[in-house]
């Protein structure tokens, strides 16, 4: 969901139509390449140094966007009333868009919409188990063909994707390089975002994975910075490692990456012999299944949960939210992170505990005793991270917390994954 916003924005400020495509696409490869190069350099703890309520906040901002953004193809609004809107700007319109809707494409919008919100919460067993998005299709194609939309809607209530092969080739282009602040802004902004989704989905599914494996986050990071170069190539949008359909794969049995090979041929297969059956999908619709991401995302159950783990926590939260739509994900983000390492120093966070925690691990009478002192914050746990991973398999260990002064929310979780991941091979974790 995050890259749906970059590619959006890429492709409208580096000059819109196909030729913002086409320097979209040169953005894409060249972030591919650094996606490729942070797995060779073995960067793929970049998790790690994000403090996980600016990452939470940061998607949050995403719904809030794909949300505003989306709410007016639902209800056909002409897209050139919404074009180079700011996310407040787009928010502040839905009461004239409410006002002007077309009643058809919102009928078919909504009722999408209410499918997708409340399909899992069915009565019927065997119902639940056909996905949500597969019902919206079973509803929204006919519904199209009964009312006619084809001549009787505007073109931009129509999905128009064309043949794929007629359109496959070559068509990157490097001539965004021209507008470098611009390009830089996206290139960081698709390896960044594009990295960090991939990375918290590989953390949640390896957490799921009923054979407790672990994922080599940098081989996953090169093997997506690869699949981009291509696609970004040939034209296609950028891809990451995604929750939704990874955690279908555990759901059902899968065991191998054999399961996404079969998944992707499926996705081939269909986009080259069903073009003509996906452009009979009324965009409402398809806005329809966005907009219930963006609630997802940014629903108010997320501000609740992050307010139960600290009122500061909900500070950084907002603060990057309202950053992100007001600005972009990457200033959001930083500003996130300095809020979170301000908050520490609120705290009591010694500043020479910012980057750097005096850890020592001992080992006395079959056991093994990690001590941290000063601090234990989302800046410094790389070095910590870096000790606990040189701890054997198999032992009783001890983190002793006694003479931390600070210890953040984004450590304390991390500290709890390193105790699941190690109970897992047979060794106990105690916290003091």
């Amino acid at each position: 969901a995050g890259l749906i916003v970059i590619v959006a924005g890429a492709v409208a400020e580096l000059g819109g139509g196909e030729q913002g495509w086409h320097l979209a696409l040169g953005a894409i490869v060249v972030a591919g390449i650094i996606q490729v190069l942070f797995g060779v350099f073995r960067l793929g703890k970049l998790t790690d140094i994000f403090p996980l309520s600016a990452v939470h906040g940061m998607l949050a901002a995403i719904g809030i966007i794909i949300i505003s953004k989306q709410v007016h193809v639902l209800l056909d609004i002409d897209p050139a009333l919404t074009k180079g809107k700011t996310p407040f700007e787009l928010l502040a319109m839905i009461p004239h868009s409410l006002a002007t809707l077309d009643s058809k494409a919102t009928l078919v919008g909504v009722i999408s919409l209410l499918i997708m919100l409340y399909w899992k919460n069915m009565p019927i067993k065997v119902l639940k188990k056909v996905p949500a998005p597969l019902v919206v299709l079973l509803f929204s194609v006919p519904a199209e063909l009964l009312m006619n939309f084809q001549t009787t809607e505007p073109t931009y209530a129509l999905v128009h994707i064309g043949s794929l092969i007629d359109s496959m080739g070559v068509n990157v282009s490097f001539g965004g390089f021209a507008q470098t602040g611009v390009f830089i802004k996206y290139v960081v902004m698709f390896a960044l975002v594009g990295s960090l989704e991939s990375l918290l989905t590989v953390k949640a599914i390896d957490m799921l994975d009923p054979y407790r494996r672990k994922s080599d986050t940098n081989k996953d990071l090169i093997a997506v910075g690869i699949g981009n170069i291509v696609a970004g190539i040939l034209g296609g949008l950028p891809m990451i490692s995604e929750v939704a359909r990874s955690s279908a794969n555990v759901a059902n049995g899968a065991r191998t990456r054999w399961a996404n090979f079969f998944h992707g041929l499926s996705m081939v297969i269909f986009v080259l012999l069903a073009a003509p059956l996906i452009e009979l999908i009324p965009n409402a619709a398809l806005a329809a299944m966005l907009i219930s991401v963006g609630i997802r995302l940014a629903h108010p159950k997320e501000f609740v949960h992050t307010l139960k783990i600290g009122k500061e926590q909900l500070l950084i939260f907002v603060v990057t939210i309202l950053v992100t739509l007001y600005e972009d994900l990457l200033v959001g983000i930083a500003a996130g992170m300095l809020c979170e390492i301000l908050v520490n120093l609120l705290n009591g966070k010694p500043l020479s505990a910012i980057f750097k925690a005096p850890t020592e691990v001992s080992f006395t009478e079959d056991r093994y005793e990690v001590t941290i002192n000063k601090a234990a914050v989302f800046t410094n746990f790389m070095g910590i991270k870096r000790k606990l991973e040189s701890i054997p398999a198999g032992f009783p260990v001890i983190i002793n917390l006694e003479e931390t002064a600070l210890v953040d929310h984004s450590v304390m979780e991390n500290l709890e994954h390193f105790k699941h991941d190690y109970e897992a091979t047979g060794g106990t974790v105690q916290l003091v």
